[in-house]
C-alpha cells in the first residue's frame, strides 16, 4: 500500500512540479484515511476478535484450574503421608516410653514386696483349686459339705434361742 502511494506521488511529481507542502499534506491525509479504515475494520471484526479472546481465556482458565487442583491434591497427599509417618514415629516413641515406665514401676513394686495382679490371680486360682479339693474330700468321707468352716461367719448375738439354752447352764451354781 505504501509502495502504491509512493508510485502515485512519483507519477504526480513527474507530471507537474508540486509544492513540497502539498505532498506532505497528501501523505498525511492518506495516513489519516488508513487509520480510519483500520478503525472501521476493527469495529466490524472487533466482536469476532473479542469472542475469540474470551474463548482463549476460558480455555486458559480451565487448564489453570486443573493444574491447580492437581497440585493441591499432590500437596495434600504428601502432607497426609508425612503426618502419618510422624504419627507412627511418635507412637513408637510413646510405646517405648510407656514400656520403660511400666518396667520401672514393676521393679519398684517387686522390691517393696507388693504382689502383682498376676500373683493375685494365681493365688485366687490356687484357693479355688484347694476349695474344690476340700469339697471332694468332704463328699468322699460322707459328711455334709454345707457346714461352713469355723470363723467364716460373724458371731451371732446371744439374744436368740441359743442364748436361752446357755442361760440356765450359767445359773446352775447361782442361788434361786
Amino acid at each position: 500500500m505504501l509502495k502504491k502511494a509512493k508510485e502515485k506521488l512519483a507519477a504526480e511529481d513527474s507530471g507537474a512540479a508540486e509544492d513540497p507542502a502539498q505532498g506532505i499534506f497528501k501523505s498525511s491525509h492518506q495516513i489519516w484515511l488508513a487509520g480510519l479504515g483500520a478503525f472501521s475494520r476493527a469495529q466490524q471484526e472487533g466482536t469476532k476478535v473479542f469472542e475469540a479472546l474470551v474463548k482463549q481465556g476460558e480455555e486458559l482458565q480451565k487448564r489453570t484450574k486443573h493444574a491447580a487442583s492437581e497440585t493441591a491434591a499432590a500437596a495434600r497427599d504428601a502432607a497426609a503421608a508425612k503426618a502419618k509417618e510422624v504419627q507412627q514415629i511418635a507412637g513408637g516413641t510413646w510405646d517405648k516410653l510407656e514400656q520403660v515406665f511400666e518396667d520401672r514401676v514393676a521393679r519398684t513394686l517387686a522390691k517393696l514386696g507388693v504382689y502383682t495382679q498376676n500373683d493375685v490371680q494365681q493365688l485366687a486360682a490356687r484357693v479355688d483349686d484347694l476349695a474344690a479339693a476340700v469339697n471332694r474330700l468332704i463328699e468322699a468321707s460322707g459328711a455334709k459339705s454345707a457346714a461352713p468352716a469355723k470363723g467364716t461367719h460373724p458371731k451371732k448375738s446371744k439374744s436368740g434361742p441359743a442364748a436361752k439354752k446357755a442361760e440356765p447352764k450359767a445359773r446352775k451354781g447361782a442361788p434361786k
